[in-house]
C-alpha cells in the first residue's frame, strides 16, 4: 500500500516481508530512488504473540528496525 512517500509492505511471514522490502529496494534504485534505512521500520501483526518477537531485518545493504507500534498517516498501529 502506498501514499505519497507512506509505503506499507505486506506479507505473511517475515520472510516474505523480506522479500517484498528487498523487491522494493531494486525499484527503488531503478528509479534513482532509495530506501532510507533510519526511517524504515517493520512491525509483525499476528494473533499469536509469540511472533510479535522483533529482530532487526536486513534488505539489500540495510537493516530495518522492528517495533511494537508506529504511526503512519497519523494513525498508531499496535500489535
Amino acid at each position: 500500500m502506498v501514499y505519497a512517500d507512506d509505503v506499507n509492505i505486506l506479507g505473511g511471514s517475515i520472510h516474505t516481508v523480506k522479500q517484498n522490502t528487498d523487491i522494493l529496494a531494486v525499484a527503488s534504485e531503478e528509479t534513482g530512488q532509495e530506501v532510507n534505512p533510519e526511517k524504515t521500520k517493520y512491525m509483525i501483526m499476528s494473533r499469536d504473540q509469540t511472533t510479535g518477537q522483533n529482530q532487526n531485518i536486513k534488505a539489500i545493504n540495510n537493516f530495518f528496525e522492528g517495533v511494537q507500534r508506529f504511526i503512519y498517516l497519523g494513525t498508531t498501529l499496535t500489535n
